[in-house]
């Protein structure tokens, strides 16, 4: 893939997979929002929306109409749309693509001369956005009429369970530390892993629960190498070429961190003129392992600190000894 390509709004990633940019560039958000519309022809499996830019709505319009040709136009542009996990800009574009979707429908089909097939809706089950004005309960509530296919129970979603298959072709695998909804697809037929925010195409994803995601990592690698899916297709940034490398890159990337900060803890910790017994804080400990970087970026990586804690704690590695916070104070407790 040429460099002009990766940074389009919309490229054919395979004859099997086009991706279309989300339109929210950002610190966090990369290029955007990857958003994929899987499939040869109608109907289609749409992965995620993208968070609700209008600018993305007439994109997906374009890639559709491109893609549909000259196939059936009594059957609906999407079948199925998969949601990869709760974060608005994964989700928050699932009314207007819906009212696009009928409004694509009834333009191919005037005059009611073929009934409309609403998509079904796809999620695992689990964590609702924590609050509003972007929380997943009132952007269901804000869907337009009729334009979705209710799960068996009337519910908004058909919840997804691991090893599931979606549509003719994707395979679920669920994959929770990012959220604990999160999960990936294996896009068979292009040899690829679908990799939502679990891996991003460029720099490290943030998480919420180190040990799941540790866990989580493992298991795409193993899938990987299962299944030979060699092409990640991720979230955010642009496709990685070598999956296994990067999936083991982050592997390494979260053990290194996690023996750095037992490296610290096992040292005497400096004890500052008129203070009592000394131990590390969260905070000290990130002033030390990130002593060479700027004071700025400090406080973000004191999250991380304080997950890779989190999990050592729970293994029973470490304890905390008082404290709260950054200033929360830990010692090492095994060998």
């Amino acid at each position: 893939m040429d460099k002009l390509e990766a940074l389009s709004s919309i490229a054919r990633l395979s004859d099997n997979v086009i991706r279309v940019l989300g339109q929210n560039p950002g610190k966090f958000t990369l290029q955007g929002t990857n958003t994929y519309i899987v499939g040869k022809q109608r109907p289609f499996t749409l992965i995620d929306t993208g968070e609700g830019r209008e600018e993305y709505t007439p994109l997906l319009e374009s890639a559709l109409r491109d893609v549909g040709g000259t196939s059936d136009a009594r059957e609906a542009d999407v079948s199925d749309i998969v949601i990869s996990h709760w974060h608005h800009d994964h989700v928050g574009g699932l009314p207007a693509v819906l009212a696009l979707l009928r409004r694509m429908w009834d333009a191919r089909n005037p005059n009611g001369t073929a009934t409309f097939k609403p998509p079904r809706l796809h999620k695992f089950p689990g964590q609702l956005a924590p609050s509003p004005p972007n929380n997943l309960s009132s952007i269901l509530q804000s869907l337009p009429p009729n334009s979705y296919t209710p799960g068996p129970h009337g519910t908004h979603f058909h919840d997804l369970h691991d090893g599931q298959v979606v549509g003719p072709t994707l395979r679920v695998l669920h994959t929770p530390g990012h959220t604990v909804d999160s999960i990936c697809l294996h896009v068979a037929q292009d040899s690829a892993l679908y990799t939502a925010d679990t891996v991003l195409g460029q720099g490290t994803a943030v998480f919420e629960d180190l040990a799941a995601y540790l866990a989580s990592l493992r298991k795409m690698l193993d899938f990987a190498r299962a299944q030979g899916a060699r092409v990640l297709y991720p979230g955010h940034g642009p496709v990685v070429a070598d999956g296994e490398q990067v999936l083991t890159t982050y592997i390494k990337h979260r053990l290194e961190r996690e023996a750095q900060i037992l490296a610290v803890l096992k040292s005497p910790p400096a004890m500052a003129p008129g203070e009592g017994e000394p131990s590390w804080t969260t905070w000290t400990l990130v002033a030390s392992i990130y002593a060479g970087y700027p004071e700025s970026l400090w406080l973000p990586a004191a999250r991380g600190v304080d997950l890779h804690l989190r999990k050592l704690e729970s293994e029973g590695v470490v304890k905390r000894a008082g404290g709260e916070g950054k200033d929360t104070s830990w010692v090492f407790t095994a060998e």
